[in-house]
């Protein structure tokens, strides 16, 4: 009877776990990534739109967009390099590329369609996404750019 106990106590702490987003299988990670939420208009509105919109951070995001402006590195802690990406929905997003974590987006210019993983923060301007690296210390979700097939982790 303890032994039924314990698997059912268990089975209940899995399910928990995956409806709060703490485990999730890997087929159903790309199938997250890959799906846009319909808005009530019909059209396509994704992950970054409705946390701007909503003012979350803290979000893992996969989105792709047009690169409108690429910045000056920062180079003041971790260099980061930074551009600006504008989403299908017209949201426009910096992208804070860790360049001492991941490689560098080699031959990055405007106008460029890219796609990248990581956490978005919210701002008054559109918001910010970072971790688009590896952790090294694999404590948090990993994250990428990719530019012309090539994918920057």
């Amino acid at each position: 009877m303890r032994i039924l106990l314990i698997v059912v106590l268990g089975l209940v702490w899995v399910a928990n776990e995956y409806q709060s987003g703490g485990l999730t299988p890997q087929s159903s990670v790309a199938t997250q990534e890959s799906t846009l939420q319909k808005s009530t208009t019909g059209l396509s509105v994704s992950k970054i739109d409705e946390a701007f919109r909503n003012q979350q951070s803290d979000l893992i995001v996969v989105e792709e967009g047009r690169v409108i402006k690429v910045l000056p590195d920062d180079t003041k802690g971790s260099q980061h390099q930074r551009f600006l990406v504008k989403l299908n929905s017209g949201l426009t997003v910096l992208i804070a590329h860790n360049i001492d974590l991941a490689p560098r987006v080699s031959r990055l210019k405007s106008g460029d369609f890219i796609r990248f993983k990581g956490e978005y923060e919210w701002n008054e301007k559109g918001g910010v996404v970072h971790w688009t690296h590896h952790d090294p210390a694999k404590r948090h979700a990993g994250g990428w750019v990719e530019l012309d097939g090539k994918r920057y982790e």
